[in-house]
């Protein structure tokens, strides 16, 4: 199955995208998107608002009804006019607030020193620059504004009312629309903080699959090259011997063809196993397939010794029926991997294997060859050359230690030594 990659909110339900505000889908300081269905709802209901106020205070500036809207005194018909027209330019200038608050802002704290009609329009325009600015733009904005309405309260005052008590109540309009702004600016960098945390813990999880696909197909390629390198190193020597004595007796070459039918089967039988683990479902478990431990070292000695290798196995483990499998099991493998690496580069060499350990000491591993005498010769089996990489990744996993190398009287020799708890 292919990877599955993360999911905006607003791409899971396509038909509810209308529902997102623009600072829901960009940077909140920064360029706002194509306008959804719920903005263009909003944005005219705010033109729609603010131009019906402007028509309405401007028919009753003509005609005035007190029972309707505030009075303001002796206002001449050329002021009238160019109120109208400021309201109306502002309402229009609405569909752009989005984009260019600021600036609107700039415009609304110069004309609403005058203006009755800017009044909606410029309660909007400042509530959108708490909203898309930051704190310190609308501060700006906020005290430059509340300076505007001292002014408008002077130089336009209404009828039968004080000047301190118009002063007091834009200001407390004011203040409560730039709260209410920076409220909505705080849920939404919120939403926004929140569906960024989401994609990003989706993408970790997807990134910790992955991590957990690749160490477990490691896994399965060390299993394989332990189980099958083993069984296919044994069938090249029983067949190098068969093809040096082509006038063996029939007996001979009968003993010799049954010896590598063995050995092709135990490595076809070892080769389903093993991929039977890929069938299965990772998880934490240890693979599915037979597990060997120490009890079967002297079974992996004799299969060497049948295929002709001069192997000398000393195994003192106390109570080895009393050692961890995941031990066991890494000690095996790394006797394997040992008698395997003698047979490819030195063959027709002894070589001496030692087990020991104890509960509270750990287990030791000694496994050493002369140097092949004469030319070298070249490996019959090909090798991936990660045998030994793979050893002392397993030994280091379980807690242990493995070296390699050459000693000072010329053997070759791995060494490795795994924990055993008492």
């Amino acid at each position: 199955m292919g990877e599955l990659a993360p999911v905006r909110p607003d791409e899971q339900a396509p038909e509810y995208r209308w529902l997102l505000p623009a600072a829901l889908r960009d940077e909140a300081d920064g360029p706002p998107g194509p306008r959804s269905t719920r903005d263009w709802l909003i944005d005219i209901l705010c033109f729609v608002c603010s131009l019906g106020w402007t028509l309405l205070v401007t028919a009753d500036l003509l005609d005035p009804h007190p029972e309707m809207v505030p009075q303001w005194s002796s206002t001449p018909t050329w002021l009238i006019l160019g109120d109208l027209a400021i309201g109306v330019v502002f309402s229009v200038s609405l569909w752009w607030r989005r984009r260019w608050p600021v600036h609107l802002a700039a415009g609304v704290l110069v004309f609403g020193t005058v203006s009755v009609t800017i009044a909606i329009a410029a309660l909007v325009i400042l509530f959108s620059v708490g909203v898309h600015r930051r704190f310190a733009v609308t501060a700006v904005v906020t005290v430059a504004g509340l300076a505007t309405n001292a002014a408008f309260c002077v130089i336009r005052p209404e009828n039968d009312t004080p000047v301190l008590e118009s002063l007091f109540w834009s200001i407390a309009i004011l203040l409560i629309v730039q709260l209410w702004a920076m409220i909505v600016r705080a849920r939404r960098q919120l939403v926004v903080s929140l569906r960024d945390r989401a994609d990003r813990a989706e993408a970790e999880q997807q990134l910790r699959v992955a991590q957990a696909r690749a160490l477990e197909r490691t896994r399965i390629a060390r299993e394989m090259h332990d189980v099958l390198a083993h069984r296919i190193s044994l069938l090249s020597l029983h067949a190098g011997a068969l093809e040096i004595r082509p006038d063996a007796a029939p007996a001979e070459v009968a003993s010799a063809a049954g010896v590598i039918r063995a050995s092709a089967h135990q490595a076809l039988q070892d080769l389903r196993e093993v991929i039977g683990v890929l069938r299965e479902p990772a998880g934490d478990a240890p693979p599915e397939r037979p597990q060997p431990t120490l009890h079967e070292l002297p079974a992996l000695a004799d299969e060497s010794r049948a295929a002709g290798v001069k192997i000398r196995l000393d195994v003192q483990v106390d109570e080895p029926q009393e050692v961890p499998a995941g031990t066991g099991r890494t000690a095996y493998r790394i006797v394997q991997e040992g008698l395997t690496n003698a047979r490819k580069h030195a063959p027709g060499t002894a070589v001496r294997v030692a087990v020991g350990g104890a509960a509270g000491k750990g287990i030791t591993i000694d496994i050493r060859n002369p140097a092949p005498v004469g030319r070298p010769v070249p490996a019959a089996l090909p090798g991936a050359g990660t045998g030994l990489i793979g050893l002392a990744e397993r030994a280091t996993l379980a807690g242990g230690r493995l070296t390699h190398g050459r000693s000072a009287d010329g053997d070759f020799v791995l060494a490795a030594w795994l924990p055993w708890p008492a």
